[in-house]
């Protein structure tokens, strides 16, 4: 199992000692999850926080009508977790899912008082990944109200700029509120232009 890119991930946070990293490695168990392969379901409670260490997954929910709404992305480095399940133990309102093959490290619920009370430095990282997924969330709540789906579109580019290649446009056009021709429609007229 390759740690290399989960400790330059939360070095760049918080830098865990050797001694730190040796504790808190064994809490650390990786998973493959194949294409289209679930790390949550839709009334699952969620038992966990994951970090990708290589692949894409979505977040998205399944409609009355049986349609799927894609909510969010993740990508390697990123990580994937439902905090409003996690945090309250409810069944998730979710389903987060791989769309490519995806290895993933995974600590567990239930070990992180221990890992906050034996190695501090990780309940700040905790702490402050849940600031920078309220950030995010709230960014993109005012996004949806105030951009147009082009600039949405753009926005979204800059951000992931490899997202046109990893995922499918329906998911694309799906998170950004917009018909798949629309989205077509959009790309055509900002590739034509370069």
């Amino acid at each position: 199992m390759n740690y290399d890119l989960l400790k330059s991930q939360i070095n760049s946070i918080i830098p865990l000692s050797i001694e730190e990293w040796n504790r808190f490695l064994p809490f650390i168990e990786s998973k493959i999850l194949k294409k289209n392969g679930y790390f949550l379901q839709e009334g699952q409670i969620c038992e966990s926080v994951a970090f990708i260490n290589s692949g894409v997954m979505i977040y998205f929910k399944f409609l009355e009508n049986g349609k799927e709404v894609t909510t969010d992305f993740a990508f390697k480095s990123h990580w994937v977790t439902d905090n409003q399940s996690r945090l309250n133990n409810l069944p998730s309102k979710i389903n987060i899912k791989a769309i490519a093959q995806s290895e993933i490290l995974i600590i567990k619920n239930k070990d992180l008082p221990f890992l906050f009370e034996s190695i501090p430095k990780i309940e700040r990282l905790s702490r402050i990944l849940m600031e920078q997924f309220f950030i995010k969330f709230t960014q993109l709540s005012i996004d949806l109200q105030v951009l147009s789906a082009r600039e949405r579109y753009v926005k979204m580019l800059q951000d992931y700029p490899d997202i046109s290649q990893n995922v499918p446009l329906y998911h694309i056009a799906n998170y950004l509120g917009i018909a798949p021709k629309s989205l077509s429609r959009i790309r055509n007229e900002i590739f034509t232009k370069k």
